[in-house]
């Protein structure tokens, strides 16, 4: 898969966006140069050699509150994937490969959560069971599992007619053998570009929640530096340059390099395409 990846430009540019992403991420606590909670400039101070992105209507450093909002937008997107993707895979596999009663169920299962009104669920659920973001990952997670189960379950089932898995069977290998080792590696390419997909939604969900005040008020994120500006009139102050348009377009990066990364794996999960 990483031969076929790495030549794809669509695939690699999106890659080189998500790692440059990770690594703010990661040190993000390191290099920001102020502590985002601190009070250290004047309000709606414009950006400069001190601040570089400027400072809020408190006085707090911007370009700090976006380094430590990029942990938690991208650690709530891949937590919400991983859960969302891993429920997906386990259905997909189970539903396409037994069939019969197993797969009516399953599906009448997945037909049920994906005619369910999603945002007005999710934005219910986010305001009944409290602002955390382990409630949001998990009420993100269980919401956002039918698709990938669909989809992997239409691979599962191209797959099952496929010689080798009929010669497994014939042999007398068992169902455990025959998903691990035949159906699993070839859905595994599909599974990572559901992933993908579904960490972009749920980046752009925690967004949305949090510019909605659905968020953990105590974390810094993109979409609760945007609710703040909202409600500090940053338009009216003409402020919104250096308080709306960053997060604004960390964003569109973000969900810039998924796409990318998603198309490029959808074309090694389903060539045809």
């Amino acid at each position: 898969m990483g031969r076929k990846l790495i030549p794809n430009p669509i695939g690699l540019l999106g890659g080189i966006l998500l790692l440059v992403l990770g690594i703010l991420a990661v040190g993000a606590e390191q290099w920001a140069p102020y502590d985002p909670k601190a009070l250290l400039g004047q309000p709606f101070e414009a950006p400069s050699g001190r601040h570089w992105l400027g400072t809020n209507d408190l006085g707090q450093d911007l370009f700090s509150e976006i380094l430590l909002g990029t942990r938690l937008s991208l650690g709530v997107g891949l937590s919400a994937a991983s859960l969302a993707t891993s429920m997906g895979l386990g259905v997909g596999l189970l539903s396409g490969y037994f069939r019969g009663w197993v797969d009516g169920l399953l599906m009448r299962l997945v037909d049920m959560v994906l005619v369910i009104p999603f945002l007005p669920l999710i934005i219910l659920l986010a305001a009944y069971l409290g602002q955390d973001v382990g409630n949001l990952v998990m009420v993100m997670g269980l919401l956002m599992w039918a698709r990938p189960a669909r989809v992997i379950r239409a691979q599962v089932l191209s797959l099952g007619q496929k010689g080798y898995v009929e010669a497994s069977r014939l042999l007398g290998a068992g169902d455990w053998h025959i998903l691990r080792h035949h159906l699993l590696p070839g859905i595994l390419p599909l599974a990572l570009a559901q992933f993908v997909t579904v960490a972009s939604q749920s980046i752009v969900l925690e967004v949305t929640l949090s510019f909605l005040g659905l968020g953990d008020p105590t974390q810094n994120s993109w979409g609760s530096i945007l609710y703040y500006a909202q409600s500090r009139n940053a338009f009216l102050a003409g402020v919104w340059v250096w308080w709306v348009l960053p997060p604004g377009l960390m964003i569109a990066w973000t969900v810039l390099g998924f796409s990318l990364l998603g198309f490029a794996l959808e074309e090694i999960g389903h060539p045809r395409l």
